[in-house]
């Protein structure tokens, strides 16, 4: 979403930073130009950088200006008010964000070279980079080009054919049970997650509903209506005698036919069980509790464990052999 600076109307309130930093610090310079680039600054002229000004804009400077007098630098954050229409329109060219929303749609729209080649899985986590690259550009897009709506309907139809690629037959026939269809929906576990609930809520998003809302409840929290729960005594989907919660899923999906995804199940069921005889188990184990030590959130908990468990499915997944 595009910034609307508090500050006074955008194309005549600006902020100019200004720096000087010694010679030596070479990593301190780095980490300034790269703060720098991150919240989307124009370069006025060696040390003199521009944004319009919001809260945000402010705040960010502003702990960069500390940070560079830490480093034994100068930093200054001036308000810029005053400028006429010309300069104005000159200022607000330097945002210009065309060139990176061209791009942007470009790679896009390459991804459908890969239809009928590559996983349809893989197409999805590039896709989702891009979808994330597409938040980045807007959140720097001060001045709303018309090229973001193009942009997010290019997204938008390449996650529709790609669904399409996952799920051929969702549109017509969606998977259908006691809580209507599998789709769009919102999803429940509860908290803490451990290997079997964060590999179904990657299986979800992955497989079986791509455009999931996933909820964490706390211990003993109660679901709300309409709303499917997994991983817990009492949810929709639950551990049974002879297996956990991904690998019902499997089963009620019909997922289980996926020689992958069945393996990735034969895993989760281990380091469920505490049982450390298959051979990738204690490293999976190893990478699920370094996510858990740098994520400070669930979500990020989620992000990171979703790289283990993607990175499981392309070492299981058999190509099919070329003709």
């Amino acid at each position: 979403m595009s910034a609307t600076p508090p500050h006074g109307n955008p194309a005549t309130s600006w902020l100019a930073f200004i720096v000087s930093l010694p010679q030596e610090q070479t990593s301190g310079r780095m980490t300034v130009l790269r703060t720098l680039e991150s919240l989307g600054c124009a370069v006025l002229r060696e040390g003199v950088y521009l944004l319009p000004d919001t809260s945000h804009s402010r705040a960010g400077l502003q702990r960069l200006a500390d940070y560079s007098s830490r480093i034994e630098g100068t930093a200054q954050v001036l308000a810029v008010t005053g400028v006429d229409e010309t300069q104005t329109r000159n200022l607000q060219n330097l945002f210009d964000r065309t060139t990176q929303y061209e791009g942007l749609i470009k790679d896009i729209e390459a991804l459908s070279a890969g239809f009928g080649v590559a996983d349809p899985v893989a197409l999805t986590r590039v896709l989702g980079k891009q979808r994330r690259e597409l938040d980045r550009i807007r959140l720097l897009d001060f001045f709303r080009s018309p090229l973001a709506t193009s942009a997010e309907q290019s997204l938008a139809d390449m996650e529709r054919k790609i669904r399409n690629l996952l799920f051929p037959h969702q549109e017509t026939t969606p998977v259908m049970g006691d809580e209507g269809p599998y789709f769009q929906r919102t999803w429940a576990t509860r908290r803490p997650l451990f290997a079997d609930r964060l590999a179904c809520a990657w299986l979800i998003r992955r497989f079986i509903d791509p455009e999931a809302d996933l909820v964490w409840l706390d211990k003993n929290e109660a679901c709300s209506t309409g709303v499917l729960s997994y991983g817990y005594e009492g949810a929709n989907f639950h551990n049974t005698e002879s297996n956990v919660t991904f690998e019902e899923l499997l089963f009620f999906f019909n997922l289980v036919s996926q020689p992958a995804l069945a393996r990735i199940g034969t895993l989760v069921h281990a380091l469920d069980a505490g049982d450390r005889e298959m051979a990738e188990a204690p490293g999976v184990e190893t990478m699920l509790e370094g996510a858990r030590r740098r994520a400070n959130n669930d979500d990020e908990l989620l992000a990171e464990s979703e790289k283990t468990f993607d990175l499981l499915y392309e070492a299981y997944f058999e190509l099919p052999p070329k003709l």
